[in-house]
């Protein structure tokens, strides 16, 4: 599967936000978003956020969420395009899509720092999902499956996260099972989907 390996820090700086790629170097005064609070390249003071277009605000609404969840754009389209098809609210559904990928439900669950680190772990068999170990970090894991490691002690977890509620922890047996499937509100990310939406269907 194709990926973005690039700099991290200058798809953050591109977005002028924080997209947590790095995990606790996004925290700390290293952070480039902190450091440099311009748009990479040598026009990037003159760029005004101002000014932006309603297609290029939908435009950058979309490459921000792709950049979080660590998609590239053929990817990422046919969420949106699964999403569409779907009954229910799109821009639900395109969450709940992101969501239950199998690296970011080890991110969520604190396994891992990043999601770019949960990814890596998933390859070399890291982790299981009841009780079998699964290689595809884009895997799709639906309410009631268990993510457990292989080996909990060689794990770096990730610190002062807050476990969503729509995921619970067995502290005494190392795992979290997914309870049900997350809606809007259980959004931490800064995420208008609306304007995702409206982007693929103009």
């Amino acid at each position: 599967m194709a990926r973005y390996i690039g700099p991290k820090c200058r798809l953050c700086r591109r977005e002028g936000e924080k997209l947590y790629l790095k995990g606790a170097r996004c925290e700390s005064e290293k952070c480039a978003v902190t450091k440099k609070r311009q748009s990479p390249g040598m026009h990037g003071n003159s760029r005004s956020r101002n000014r932006i277009s309603p297609y290029g605000l939908q435009f950058r609404e979309k490459q921000k969420a792709k950049r979080i969840y660590g998609l590239l754009e053929k990817q990422f389209g046919s969420y949106v395009n699964v999403a569409m098809k779907s009954k229910g609210v799109t821009g639900q559904q395109l969450m709940q899509k992101l969501e239950t990928r199998f690296d970011n439900m080890v991110y969520r669950s604190g396994f891992a720092v990043s999601r770019g680190q949960a990814r890596q772990l998933i390859r070399i068999g890291r982790f299981m999902v009841n009780n079998k170990v699964y290689n595809s970090p884009s895997m799709e894991l639906r309410a009631g499956d268990i993510i457990k490691p292989v080996e909990f002690d060689k794990l770096q977890l990730r610190e002062g996260f807050l476990l969503p509620d729509w995921l619970s922890a067995n502290i005494k047996d190392k795992f979290v099972k997914f309870e049900r499937l997350p809606k809007i509100d259980d959004l931490s990310e800064n995420i208008n989907l609306q304007l995702i939406v409206e982007f693929y269907t103009r």
